[in-house]
């Protein structure tokens, strides 16, 4: 325990801020879309980067990284938006083991009635109790923050899928 590097006064202050406002955004986007929307959010980022794609169509592998998920978890999100006739499932022609997510004209409505709630939300809780430099620093905070974590949760995802993998055989 020697060599740990514990947290100033001043770092546990801003760490305890940081995770409480991330908590308190999250539960409030979260609550919004399950309010109006009666979806969660994991659901409501799947649709959306199913949207912004071509064909709004992707391989269930690039989906999970686009949505920060395990492939596991986004393979059960995929399976209850399906049931919701939100995205249908395709196998891929030339991979086996591999498959497409895409949306479907229900889904896009779906979304596209969500959205306006989702980005009120959004605006509020966010953007409006920020100032302009603020919003700035804001996103060279958070790429700070994400480019050096990319590597690492790469890594740490892999790992679970093999393990996943590895348990069903």
């Amino acid at each position: 325990m020697s060599g740990t590097r514990w947290l100033t006064d001043a770092e546990q202050r801003v760490w305890r801020e940081f995770m409480a406002a991330v908590d308190m955004l999250h539960g409030h986007v979260e609550g919004q879309l399950q309010h109006e929307a009666k979806m969660p959010h994991a659901y409501y980022e799947v649709l959306v980067a199913l949207s912004e794609a071509p064909d709004r169509s992707l391989r269930m592998s690039e989906l999970a990284e686009r949505c920060r998920s395990s492939r596991s978890r986004l393979s059960h999100a995929v399976a209850r938006l399906e049931d919701s006739g939100w995205v249908r499932r395709a196998s891929c022609p030339t991979d086996k083991r591999g498959s497409f997510a895409s949306l479907t004209a229900d889904g896009f409505a779906a979304l596209e009635a969500a959205a306006p709630g989702h980005v009120q939300a959004v605006r509020e809780a966010l953007f409006d109790a920020l100032t302009p430099e603020q919003v700035w620093q804001l996103g060279e905070i958070s790429a700070a923050i994400r480019t050096k974590l990319t590597p690492q949760c790469a890594a740490a995802r892999a790992a679970m899928e093999a393990e996943d993998a590895a348990a069903r055989t």
